[in-house]
């Protein structure tokens, strides 16, 4: 689950991450025709990109967790959620995979083509995505799981790479020559590949009609 859907706290200049509460913004959620959830990249960060400097369950501060940990109980804190304040009626709940980055050998930096390979597989940890399935699997409320990861791994020269913005400017030409720097390599470029995930949203919603039980989309497994 996206960890800024949580709720994030200072307590004594430290960042803490809640895992048994969602974000204040979370009732303006009740009502909305369409909700779209995902897991980030920020549940592995370690070092200068962590997000937090604390955890807290149950009242209680950890600056250590298991990974799998953390994400089992923040998954099951929005699973709470979304079984006890979306009325099926009037509400349809995506849950979307892991989007894949494209770092170390499998670099996307001057790369101008999907990729043929097939054997690629994320570097996102595989308990994660079985966390949010698991999760989604046992929930009373219909979450329709949208698998884009492997669809994404292809998808090499969709990353704005050096021709990202840093603090709202394009990189300068010295920075462009260090794209082991300032290569963005996680994000997607627009129009590009969120548009294929968007369109596959879209195309669930027409074809399954029934709403009845839970779908899940599996593309280029």
């Amino acid at each position: 689950m996206d960890r800024s859907k949580l709720e994030t706290n200072r307590i004594n200049g430290s960042r803490v991450l809640m895992l048994d509460r969602l974000s204040t913004s979370a009732r303006r959620w009740r009502g909305a025709g369409v909700m779209i959830f995902n897991m980030g990249h920020w549940w592995v960060h370690q070092g200068k990109l962590k997000s937090w400097d604390f955890l807290q369950y149950k009242g209680v501060l950890r600056q250590n967790m298991e990974m799998e940990t953390a994400f089992k109980r923040a998954m099951r804190t929005w699973a709470r959620w979304i079984n006890q304040n979306v009325n099926t009626n009037e509400t349809r709940v995506f849950f979307r995979s892991i989007s894949p980055e494209h770092k170390g050998q499998r670099w996307c930096h001057n790369v101008t083509e999907p990729s043929l390979d097939r054997s690629y597989n994320t570097s996102f940890p595989k308990s994660i995505a079985e966390i949010a399935e698991r999760t989604i699997q046992n929930m009373r409320t219909p979450v329709k799981y949208l698998n884009i990861t492997k669809l994404s791994e292809q998808r090499k020269d969709g990353h704005p790479t050096v021709y990202t913005t840093k603090q709202g400017k394009l990189l300068t030409e010295e920075q462009r020559k260090k794209p082991e720097v300032y290569a963005d390599c996680s994000h997607w470029c627009l129009p590009g590949v969120p548009d294929t995930w968007n369109q596959l949203v879209y195309a669930s919603m027409v074809l399954d009609s029934s709403r009845d039980g839970k779908l899940l989309i599996l593309l280029g497994s």
